[in-house]
């Protein structure tokens, strides 16, 4: 009863483009075999996936705050990683693509048992499949690292990402990718627009208000400590991104080559149009904002990556660059949001804006695939925005009950000493650089 019902849900949402990890074939009618070049292709593309977690964010970030505090960055990234990967294989995966109701998966492939020889409707094993999707798992709340960094303690984020992860992250994935209501509704998200990049960025702004602001923040803007790392931490995250957006087809085909094109055009597009708002606005073009835009043009082309074309890939990657760059303003100049490594503004501003738009570039008219089930750019933009809504609402009330309440247990915020002398001795013990 369980494959049958999940052999029927993966063609159903096939048809809607609503995942990266159900964009799978058709219903077959034969028995499915392995296939050794998809099923290779998907262990490579998981090992991209978390090289973007470990070392790609962790580079990224860490370049971005002071010297001292750079190894609590690390150490966030390396704990996040150990942690999502354990409650993933326990009940993560079953949570999201057991069969149960459109809200959350069953418990039946608890500590991956029952697994199939293939995933339904794709021809790689679905331990390859639990795999790839645990490290989506992993780089999610790691994304929201960059909104607490300097200030929050090591206790509270680990206790706080695995209750987001089972609170948050989980039921999502579960609505949009493993069968869910938004999935009925015809919602389009092909490798987490609204899944990983939403979610994360609401969530990163609830905190970063929760948490409030460093000291001497907006008055004093804090500078990086090493753009060179953050700018080799981009790199790397924008290699990553081809196996996150190249991967999520689950198949090495026509569409995972498409995918990745796209992918790179975007954030091409994004990170020339960030370099191109800097000189004219401040008469240089910064390595920091180049790497920031390529992270825009990668977030905001993700939902759409396997339906537009390629005008449409760089027409949202022009947009990332510009919207977003000013979304970073609005945060910390304007609302005066100490959101520390701007995730919400590049990551949820970018992820929404690229699962939105998508409904206008998947018009065959401007070189997408077209409409599926009879639907209009309009009814496909009400059902976007209802997707987006929905996961933004659940995101920004759900993360504030759950920072609040780990905070009774596990207090969030570091001590004025740690806070002055820095995370990585007040939190660990030890110095990222010992220059002595």
């Amino acid at each position: 009863m369980k494959l049958a019902l999940r052999n029927t849900l993966v063609p159903l949402l096939t048809l809607v483009g609503a995942q990266p990890a159900l964009a799978a074939a058709a219903l077959p009618t034969a028995p499915v075999i392995m296939n050794s070049g998809d099923a290779s292709w998907i262990l490579t593309a998981s090992a991209l996936v978390l090289f973007m977690t470990l070392p790609g964010l962790a580079l990224f970030y860490g370049g971005l705050v002071r010297t001292k505090n750079f190894l609590s960055v690390v150490m966030q990234c390396f704990g996040i990683t150990c942690l999502v990967s354990l409650i993933w294989v326990t009940v993560g995966y079953s949570l999201v693509f057991d069969e149960g109701s459109p809200f959350i998966g069953g418990l039946g492939l608890t500590m991956l048992s029952g697994l199939g020889e293939v995933f339904p409707g794709t021809t790689i094993p679905e331990t390859s499949f639990a795999l790839f999707q645990m490290t989506f798992a992993i780089i999610t709340p790691a994304l929201m690292i960059g909104a607490w960094v300097e200030r929050a303690r090591f206790g509270w984020v680990m206790a706080f990402s695995a209750l987001w992860l089972l609170i948050v992250y989980i039921p999502v994935a579960h609505w949009v990718w493993g069968g869910g209501w938004l999935a009925a509704l015809g919602v389009m998200d092909f490798a987490g627009g609204i899944v990983v990049h939403t979610t994360a960025g609401v969530s990163a702004l609830v905190v970063a208000l929760l948490l409030g602001r460093r000291k001497g923040f907006p008055e004093k803007m804090i500078p990086p400590h090493g753009a060179a790392l953050t700018m080799a931490g981009a790199a790397m995250l924008w290699v990553g991104w081809f196996g996150f957006n190249g991967g999520s087809g689950l198949a090495a085909n026509f569409d995972a080559g498409a995918a990745i094109l796209n992918t790179h055009v975007a954030a091409s597009a994004a990170a020339l149009t960030w370099a191109l708002i800097e000189k004219i606005r401040f008469g240089k073009s910064t390595g920091v904002g180049v790497a920031t835009g390529v992270i825009a043009g990668l977030a905001t082309i993700t939902p759409a990556a396997n339906v537009v074309g390629i005008g449409g890939a760089m027409a949202l990657g022009v947009l990332a660059g510009a919207i977003c760059f000013v979304a970073v303003g609005l945060v910390k100049r304007g609302f005066k949001i100490d959101d520390s490594l701007d995730v919400f503004a590049v990551h949820g501003v970018g992820g929404m804006l690229g699962a939105l738009l998508l409904a206008v570039f998947v018009a065959p008219s401007l070189g997408g695939v077209g409409y599926a089930g009879g639907n209009s750019m309009v009814s496909q933009l009400v059902t976007q925005l209802t997707g987006i809504g929905a996961v933004a609402l659940w995101s920004a009330f759900a993360t504030a009950a759950l920072a609040w309440l780990v905070g009774i247990v596990f207090p969030m915020r570091a001590t004025e000493e740690d806070e002055h002398n820095g995370l990585d001795l007040g939190q660990h013990g030890e110095k990222a650089w010992d220059w002595e």
